[in-house]
């Protein structure tokens, strides 16, 4: 039987059950019908969106996962999920429409599971987002029992004019940042490495001032209400979400090629967790800086003769914005 060979109709049949109420209550108007159709409806309503534009994007959450199996804490994974996704086409001048998710797992256990989508349910309702829907698989012998994979696919709307353009990025503009939560979702193979050859998953570190597991699952934020806040802006030219490949990377992803980062690297206090992993590691700091985004999670590039105008209103929206440096002729 299909039972015997490990895949539990059952089990998927609960946990359907278990998330219906929580998915449908990030469900906009546009929405139409329910869960459990072949392909979901999404009704995408322009009045007032001149010349409109549709932003995808797809990601997953990595290692970081590994963690979440050893703390059994699997509600932050979905709000890692969630909140990536959508800070990849906010940078892009996007707001989010819906979210369709993928898990797969080795044996379903509903209750974990529901704490996942828990998560995503979470970060939709805070992205206005709806979670319209999603895959679960359950393949024995690809994954382990207890383990399980994600991945997730978001669509936003902006419209053409609202949309941030490498092109207006000049020489003299600043490098504004706000601070990330923590490691994220990038640099967990390492961290990893480098973390759990001395410490256990549930020990008390001073320098961190909470137990290990707990920093190294700290929320990757969403940026969306500060960039919305900021929108269409003028004094805005583009903005980079700082992800795998570091700050200078990402950054570098939103200028021309005929301009260079001028990043002042000492402007900025480095969150402990960063410290620890570089110094127990010893990871010299040119991978440090190619790997984590240490401690900032979105880097602003604004004219020079608005900078300050940006960091005020990001200081209204109770955001803490500080300057990392410029953009310079190549």
């Amino acid at each position: 039987s299909y039972e015997a060979a490990g895949v539990s109709i059952k089990a998927g049949d609960d946990f359907v059950r278990r998330i219906k109420k929580k998915v449908q209550s990030t469900l906009s108007e546009s929405v139409l019908g329910g869960i459990g159709g072949f392909g979901a409806l999404y009704a995408v309503k322009v009045r007032g969106v001149h010349d409109p534009v549709l932003v995808s994007s797809v990601d997953g959450v990595g290692t970081k996962l590994k963690v979440a199996f050893l703390m059994d804490k699997h509600d932050t994974v979905g709000q890692d999920l969630v909140n990536h996704c959508v800070n990849d086409i906010a940078v892009c001048g996007a707001r989010p429409l819906f979210f369709l998710d993928y898990f797969a797992t080795g044996t379903l256990k509903p209750l974990v599971a529901e704490r996942v989508i828990g998560g995503m349910v979470k970060a939709c309702r805070e992205n206005d987002c709806s979670l319209i829907g999603g895959e679960t698989a359950e393949m024995p012998g690809f994954y382990r029992e207890s383990e399980y994979d994600l991945a997730g696919a978001i669509v936003g709307l902006a419209q053409r004019k609202d949309l941030y353009d490498r092109r207006d990025v000049r020489a003299g503009d600043a490098l504004i940042a706000l601070p990330s939560t923590g490691l994220h979702t990038n640099g967990y193979s390492l961290a990893r490495a480098v973390l759990f050859e001395k410490f256990d998953i549930d020990d008390f570190i001073e320098e961190l001032g909470m137990r290990l597991g707990d920093a190294l699952l700290a929320v990757h934020r969403s940026y969306l209400r500060p960039i919305l806040n900021l929108s269409r802006r003028s004094d805005v030219h583009a903005i980079a979400h700082v992800t795998g490949g570091g700050i200078a990377a990402n950054t570098a992803r939103v200028i021309p090629r005929t301009l260079r980062l001028k990043i002042d690297w000492k402007r900025w206090q480095r969150p402990a967790i960063f410290n620890l992993i570089q110094k127990l590691g010893e990871v010299s700091e040119k991978e440090m800086r190619a790997t984590f985004n240490l401690g900032i999670g979105l880097v602003m590039i604004a004219s020079r003769r608005g900078a300050d105008r940006v960091m005020r209103a990001l200081r209204l929206g109770g955001e803490a914005p500080f300057f990392i440096g410029e953009v310079c002729k190549s």
